[in-house]
């Protein structure tokens, strides 16, 4: 049998054992971005979903005083979490290793910019950590679509598991009818 065809182990993605990691989307880094109005809207919604669920969110910013602080949406949808500062282009900076290991959570839902930069190495040094990394393909982004996908490419290939923003929050939730799928359903529709 093909190796593409052989069954995988089943991993899910869980409320209980994930934390939101939102990459740079800041200010002036943003509007440079391929599709950057659909990055915008789909890590606000994650971030939204992650609130409303109660997920950890980390949310990195390179180099702020150059391109700017995470954008409104984001920033707003995030509540209270405070945007760790970072010069590496890896968002696994010391203070972010020190927030996931305070979450006692394996997981890690990835989005952000720039796919092919700092999300990848961010998703390299997750795995290489022994994380269970989603990436979310409608919620990365490089300034060339062709870049976009060098890195997902990588981290697929790396071992990070696919999702999109869609299929993440209703795994997420798990069932229809609650309180909280009427509460993020209108960011789907």
């Amino acid at each position: 049998m093909p190796e593409a065809l052989m069954p995988q182990p089943v991993i899910r993605l869980c409320r209980d054992d994930a934390v939101l990691l939102i990459v740079d989307v800041q200010e002036r880094l943003l509007p440079a971005m391929f599709e950057a109005e659909r990055i915008a809207r789909h890590c606000a919604a994650l971030a939204t979903t992650a609130t409303r669920l109660e997920l950890p969110i980390i949310v990195t910013e390179q180099n702020p005083a150059r391109l700017g602080a995470t954008i409104a949406p984001i920033a707003a949808a995030a509540g209270a979490t405070v945007p760790l500062d970072k010069m590496l282009f890896s968002a696994c900076t010391e203070a972010a290793w020190e927030a996931l290991a305070k979450t006692n959570r394996s997981t890690v839902l990835l989005c952000g910019l720039e796919a092919h930069v700092c999300v990848m190495q961010s998703a390299l040094d997750l795995i290489e950590r022994g994380f269970t990394v989603f990436v979310v393909h409608d919620a990365i982004a490089s300034r060339q679509d062709s870049n976009r996908k060098i890195g997902w490419d990588r981290m697929m290939r790396a071992g990070a598991l696919p999702t999109s923003t869609e299929s993440a929050i209703f795994e997420l939730l798990g069932e229809a009818g609650t309180d909280d799928f009427r509460a993020l359903l209108p960011l789907i529709k």
